[in-house]
């Protein structure tokens, strides 16, 4: 499982932050991560070829288990008011969840 306080965690966040600059993130990214879709930030990472296999299939394997994770990566150089939009849009979907099951 992926330990993001490693230093190799922090290039892959900054890899990605710049999206969540500035308020820069849509609803539907969001969902997407929530519902475990990470294959475009998986496909980004390793057509970077700035990281080894294994780490990008670590990645893959943490996103899909506990897609928050990715958020909060994502997250990590957002300003406050994007920070907490998207937490609040995360909140939202995680109360919808369950409906969803059910549906």
């Amino acid at each position: 499982m992926m330990d993001p306080h490693r230093k190799s965690w922090n290039y892959v966040a900054a890899m990605f932050s710049y999206e969540f600059q500035d308020g820069g993130v849509e609803y539907d990214t969001i969902e997407s991560i929530h519902r475990g879709d990470v294959g475009e930030w998986v496909t980004a990472l390793a057509q970077s070829g700035l990281f080894e296999k294994a780490t990008v299939l670590e990645a893959e394997d943490t996103w899909k288990q506990q897609p928050r994770l990715l958020l909060d990566m994502l997250l990590l150089d957002a300003d406050e008011v994007t920070r907490r939009r998207c937490i609040m849009a995360w909140s939202s979907l995680d109360r919808l969840a369950p409906i969803a099951q059910f549906g």
